[in-house]
């Protein structure tokens, strides 16, 4: 498997958040419950990325996996 991130959508997911609470945003685009990391990365050199959120509210998450800003989007979409 290669080590290279895959685009799992070519927009953001958008999200609701809780305080407090951890979130394990895939890298690696190949998990089947996107944003969120499933395992898929196993064997791919790539790990998930630990947010938690400090206060509850709607976030955007990468999906494309290019964003700078991991997890978070930066708009890197747009130039796909």
């Amino acid at each position: 498997m290669s080590n290279s991130p895959i685009v799992a959508a070519t927009t953001p997911f958008k999200v609701e958040v809780e305080e407090g609470k951890s979130y394990f945003w895939c890298a690696c685009g190949r998990s089947a419950k996107q944003p969120f990391c499933d395992g898929s990365h196993k064997d791919t050199g790539l790990s998930p990325v630990k947010w938690t959120a400090d206060t509850s509210r709607t976030v955007f998450f990468c999906g494309c996996k290019q964003t700078a800003r991991a997890p978070m989007c930066d708009g890197s979409h747009k130039s796909l």
